[in-house]
This record gives structure tokens, C-alpha cells and sequence, in this order.
């Protein structure tokens, strides 16, 4: 866990390196490599049938960010972060790392471009962060994914991340108790219903009705551009977790990736989740970094053993944890030794094998065509093992 949260302080730092970005200046992520403009909204939803489990008296309330193909837009490319989760995290990381919250600045661009009109009927992809994470985190492939062709959501877990911000101004807090495997359960629960009511809303927006809480006004052809019989999720950290157990219990997800996340609220105790005992009989994607992999990882090895259909393990030993997120691409520029959380892996390389990877992935369990990518080793990725 000391990893992990020491490398949560590195994403604030970053910025101590990279000076914010604008539409003038460019985007410190590496432009997405497909043949669409990414457009971008955002959406309140609220589920008045759920209480939240994390503060007493509150219903359930979410963030989400929609990225999608575009037709050509002059409308502002969006901010990495929103103001308040900006601070927030400014705030928290700086008394982490000791460093005055007033030198950060989360706000550099992105290659979005805020809500420009649609284009198409795309394959649905949802993103999960991992624990204690923001959505933010899979910018840089949910960017990609869009210029492919596909419409990417991520999910804040609300009072699980460090702090989600809201359309009236109110941002919310991490406010989960210390972890325990009691907590771990609520939360991978929690997760999981996160991720089904997105799905639900979705529905809501693709039969023509406008899901957000405040019923602004959305893109046009938003709701056109969702085609929900191809959903595909993907995940971080416990974002991989909730993928596999959504899929357990959601049938509309058709394909799934783990990004480094166990399978287990205890290793030793072999307590795992329910994918790791049951498996699934869709497509999933492992990918592992450093000294974590099958070999290592007791759920996933139960796993393996009950999957009942296609299976792959990508490995990158060179990586780390935090490897599979946006923080490999700006955690190098502070001038501090990142081996710990990033490893020894080129990011920009990295980086662009794993978006080769997912592409290939959802292109051949959501699209239906053959990609030879994931059928062995490959010489033009080369920091990844294939591992079958």
C-alpha cells in the first residue's frame, strides 16, 4: 500500500515539471493515434435507489466522462482535471510529499474536445480506476480508444477516489474507513453497482433521454453514437477487479481487460472475488507488470483455472503497478527516481504497446475482426512478454 499511495503524490507532482498545457501550447499526453477527433462531455448521474455507503443520509451520486469519435470541432479542448479535484489532489499530495499545494496545477489540456457533435454508432467502452484513483488516470488510452472508434466512459467511485467534483461546485472527499477485508468487499460491491447504473444510463441515453441530473443539454448524436449490444470494460488496479466481477454479474459487458489488479480481498486467506472463483465465459485480457503476474497472484491462477473462454496474459517485467496508467507518461518529468511505481520501461514506448494491445483487443471481440497482434510474441513490442 506504501507504493501505491507514494504514487498517488507522484501524479499531483508532475505538474512541478510540466508547465500547464492549453489549447495553444498542446497536451502533455501523446495525441491518440486513430483517424476521429475525440469529443468529450460529462454526466451527473444520481441513483435515488441507492444510499451511498460511505456517507450516511447521501443517495448514490456519480461522475462520468464520455469520450467519443467527433466530427471537426473549434469548441475548447477540455482540462485534464476539473477545478475542485484539482485542488483537492494539489492539496492532499502536497502535505504527502512536502511540497506547497500552490506549485501544482492539474489543468494542463487534453486532445478533447468538449462537447463536440458525435459521429457514428460506436462500440461502448467502460474504464474503472484503481482504488483510491480518479477517472483521470486513463486519459490517455480512453483518448486513443475514441479515435479508434469507440465511446470510452470512466467512472469516478464517489468518496472512493480522492475527490470527484460536481456540476453545482460540491466536490467529494475520499471518505471510505481504513481498509479491511470487510471494507474491500463493500467496496468491490460498490463498484460493481457503480458500473451496472452506468450501463443504465446508458440505455437511457441511447433510447433518446437525457440521464444526467441536471438535464443539460448534451452533445448532438450522443445518444446515437451508442451501440450497447458491443460493451467492453477495462480497468486499473481494483478497476480490473470490478471489470471481471461487473462481468460476473452484468451479461451486457462482451469482452474485458484487467490492468494489473488482483482478484482477491486476501491472497494468503484465498479470499478472491467471484471471477477468480467462477471465471468467465467471455473474452479477458491479463496484463501484469513487474514482479506481478499469474505466477505471483493466487487469484489469478484461480482464475485461469475456471475461465471458460478466450484467454490471454500480456506481461511487461520492465513496468510497475502504476505503469498501466497516465502517470508513466508525466511522473518521469519530475526529476525523481519513479523506478518504484513506473519501472525501467520507456513510458512513450509503453505507452504505445499498451494502446496497440487494447485496440487490438476490443477490435477483435467487439468488432468481430482478427488481429494477429494477439496470437504471440510480437518484434514491434518488445517490453511485452506473451505469455498465452
Amino acid at each position: 500500500m506504501r507504493k501505491r499511495a507514494l504514487a498517488a503524490g507522484l501524479l499531483a507532482a508532475t505538474v512541478l515539471g510540466v508547465p500547464a498545457a492549453s489549447a495553444e501550447t498542446g497536451s502533455a499526453l501523446p495525441e491518440p493515434g486513430g483517424r476521429y477527433p475525440v469529443g468529450v462531455t460529462e454526466l451527473h448521474l444520481v441513483d435515488h435507489t441507492r444510499a451511498d455507503p460511505w456517507v450516511p443520509g447521501a443517495v448514490r451520486e456519480l461522475m462520468v466522462t464520455v469520450r467519443y469519435p467527433a466530427l471537426p470541432s473549434g469548441n475548447p479542448q477540455a482540462p485534464y482535471m476539473a477545478p475542485g479535484v484539482a485542488a483537492a489532489a494539489a492539496e492532499a499530495d502536497g502535505r504527502l510529499i512536502g511540497v506547497d499545494p500552490a506549485r501544482f496545477d492539474y489543468r494542463f489540456a487534453t486532445h478533447s474536445r468538449r462537447d463536440a457533435a458525435a459521429f457514428g454508432h460506436r462500440p461502448v467502452v467502460l474504464y474503472s480506476p484503481g482504488v483510491k484513483q480518479s477517472r483521470a488516470l486513463g486519459t490517455a488510452q480512453a483518448e486513443h480508444l475514441a479515435s479508434r472508434g469507440y465511446v470510452v466512459v470512466a467512472v469516478d467511485h464517489t468518496h472512493e477516489a480522492v475527490a470527484v467534483e460536481f456540476p453545482d461546485g460540491r466536490v467529494a472527499g475520499h471518505a471510505m474507513p481504513p481498509q479491511s477485508v470487510e471494507v474491500s468487499k463493500l467496496m468491490m460491491a460498490t463498484r460493481v453497482r457503480d458500473t451496472r447504473f452506468v450501463l443504465d444510463q446508458l440505455e437511457v441515453l441511447a433510447q433518446g433521454g437525457n440521464p444526467d441530473a441536471g438535464h443539460r443539454r448534451l452533445p448532438p448524436g450522443l445518444g446515437r453514437a451508442l451501440d450497447l449490444d458491443r460493451v467492453g470494460m477495462f480497468g486499473h488496479s481494483g478497476g480490473g477487479f470490478t471489470a471481471g466481477e461487473t462481468m460476473v454479474s452484468d451479461q451486457r459487458i462482451d469482452a474485458g481487460v484487467n490492468l494489473d489488479g488482483s482478484m482477491a480481498y486476501h491472497q494468503g486467506n484465498r479470499d478472491f472475488g467471484r471471477v477468480a472463483n467462477e471465471g468467465l465465459d467471455r473474452p479477458f485480457l491479463l496484463m501484469s507488470a513487474g514482479d506481478h503476474s499469474t505466477a505471483s497472484d493466487l487469484s489469478w491462477q484461480e482464475f485461469q483455472r475456471h475461465h471458460r473462454a478466450w484467454l490471454r496474459q500480456l506481461h511487461l517485467p520492465a513496468g510497475e503497478h502504476f505503469s498501466y496508467t497516465d502517470q508513466q507518461l508525466l511522473a518521469p518529468k519530475l526529476g525523481v527516481d519513479t523506478t518504484p511505481f513506473l519501472g525501467t520501461v520507456d513510458p512513450a514506448r509503453s505507452m504505445a504497446s499498451q494502446r496497440a494491445y487494447l485496440t487490438a483487443f476490443f477490435d477483435e471481440h467487439l468488432r468481430h475482426r482478427p488481429q494477429p497482434l494477439l496470437d504471440g510474441p510480437s518484434p514491434d513490442h518488445p517490453d511485452f512478454e506473451f505469455r498465452g
